[in-house]
């Protein structure tokens, strides 16, 4: 397995390192951080339209570009060390994987051309407490979901629902639902990170037609599956950027900031940190590219192994370069004149998001059978 980049490859991550150097500098972040969306439609529309970014993993039968796992998590990695605001991670990496894994091939083609260059924001709303209920040629959804990423602004949710008057364990299906569909409510949630936005979905007796479920009825729960580990993949990329952004941010700090007379990145206590900072940022790379590559794999077992592993490595890495760099920056690391502690909030907001580690170094132990 060659995890080199090819030249396509490089001038992909050459053009968005430039493009993020103008949309996503810390002024922008801190304004977008300010605004009821959370993102700039302009700038979206853009990345879509324009860079194609929407359209990297989906196939040209549906309107993408027909690349792979690698491309978007070299993307990811990118707007973790931008902490670039926009719901690249809910639409491309949940939403249009969802449904490339579910729909049959006339839903994928309306959809995901949508959701390729259309500029259309998806939402993927999974959790135990959403029912369905069919009533003749459509279905009534009833429930809530929280902590939906950027459920407040999607156009296209994809809700993962059981039947009513089932138990958890019930076999799940899979449903296209427009946002502006009567009786659904969405409520934007307070969060410890501002760069991301989570919501609350409320479904109230909406009705859906039979055409817009995807797949067959109660047989969804591998497409999700694989949905949410795609997600835990790319979001891993994500953290590897926001903990290599910390390590930059450390060592430029440490070469101006004078103590005694000197450097601070002279004494040794420094440099220990940072070598085990970009230590456990270089493992969580490795892992997360190795789960990228894995991904274009048919084996559901081998991908969940690797988005596990990569998912768990990144939290910890991204939880621990942010952590020590604001122990390098000292009080003022805290404060808001200073980037670190938003590369911080991220940090920790998406170590639980999709899983915490523990989560997944359980999974990654009953896969590997020492679950006892």
């Amino acid at each position: 397995m060659n995890f080199a980049f090819t030249e396509e490859q490089e001038e992909l991550r050459a053009s968005a390192r430039a493009f993020l150097a103008d949309h996503s500098t810390p002024a922008h972040v801190r304004a977008l951080m300010e605004t009821e969306l959370g993102h700039d439609p302009s700038v979206w529309k853009r990345i879509g339209a324009e860079l194609g970014w929407t359209a990297v993993a989906i196939p040209e039968a549906h309107g993408g570009l027909g690349l792979s796992w690698v491309e978007v998590v070299a993307l990811q990695e990118l707007m973790g060390e931008a902490l670039f605001c926009a719901p690249y991670l809910s639409t491309v990496c949940l939403a249009a994987s969802a449904i490339g894994a579910a729909g049959n091939e006339p839903q994928k083609k309306r959809l995901l051309e949508s959701l390729a260059g259309e500029g259309t924001i998806g939402a993927l709303a999974s959790g135990p407490d959403t029912r369905f209920h069919r009533e003749g040629g459509e279905y009534r959804l009833d429930g809530a979901v929280r902590g939906v990423v950027d459920g407040h602004c999607a156009d296209l949710l994809v809700v993962a629902a059981r039947p009513e008057h089932a138990g958890e364990d019930a076999p799940v299906s899979l449903f296209a639902v427009p946002a502006a569909t009567p009786g659904v409510e969405r409520t934007a949630l307070p969060t410890l990170d501002r760069t991301r936005r989570l919501a609350e979905l409320r479904f109230d007796g909406a009705r859906v037609p039979e055409s817009l479920r995807l797949g067959a009825e109660g047989a969804a729960g591998p497409a999700l599956e694989r949905a949410l580990d795609l997600g835990a993949i790319a979001l891993a990329g994500e953290l590897v950027g926001v903990a290599q952004r910390a390590l930059d941010l450390s060592v430029a700090y440490a070469k101006e900031r004078v103590q005694f007379g000197r450097p601070i990145g002279s004494f040794q206590a420094i440099k220990h940190k940072c070598a085990d900072m970009m230590v456990k940022l270089e493992a969580a790379r490795s892992a997360t590219y190795w789960a990228a590559c894995a991904a274009a794999e048919p084996d559901a077992d081998a991908v969940a192994l690797a988005a596990s592993s990569a998912k768990a490595a990144a939290s910890e890495a991204a939880f621990f370069c942010t952590g020590s760099a604001l122990q390098i920056f000292g009080g003022v690391g805290f404060t808001s004149e200073y980037d670190i502690h938003l590369y911080f909030k991220r940090a920790r907001a998406s170590a639980a998001l999709l899983g915490d580690a523990a989560f997944h170094r359980e999974r990654v132990a009953r896969g590997i059978g020492l679950d006892g």
